[in-house]
């Protein structure tokens, strides 16, 4: 599976918490953390997807992906441990942590792979 196909959804459900806190809680940490790591991801994403376009892969973007999905692994984990509230600060660490495993994965075996050409 190529790291595109999971990273723009993640970034939208990121940019949708965001919103949801901020609506609901009048958080503007949750909008501000939500906008900005959800865009950046999508960003990620898109660069990866451009890349595999034209048969590349975008280690910048792979980078990108990590260091997010890593981040906000850290600070929401550090979040659960200090609240224990499952949502939402377990739910996107768990999230997270996965997509970091995932991105660690594409990283090792050479990032994404490319059907052979039919001709």
């Amino acid at each position: 599976m190529h790291d595109f196909c999971f990273t723009i959804p993640y970034g939208l459900v990121m940019v949708c918490g965001g919103i949801v806190g901020y609506a609901k809680k009048g958080s503007t940490t949750s909008l501000a953390g939500g906008l900005g790591t959800g865009f950046l991801l999508i960003l990620a994403g898109y660069l990866s997807l451009k890349a595999f376009h034209k048969r590349k892969n975008s280690y910048l973007a792979l980078i990108l992906e990590t260091v997010c999905a890593a981040t906000l692994t850290w600070v929401m984990g550090q979040r659960y441990t200090q609240t224990s509230k499952i949502m939402p600060a377990g739910i996107v660490a768990g999230i997270s942590s996965i997509m970091t495993l995932f991105y660690l994965y594409k990283i090792a075996t050479g990032g994404n792979h490319f059907p052979a050409k039919t001709e």
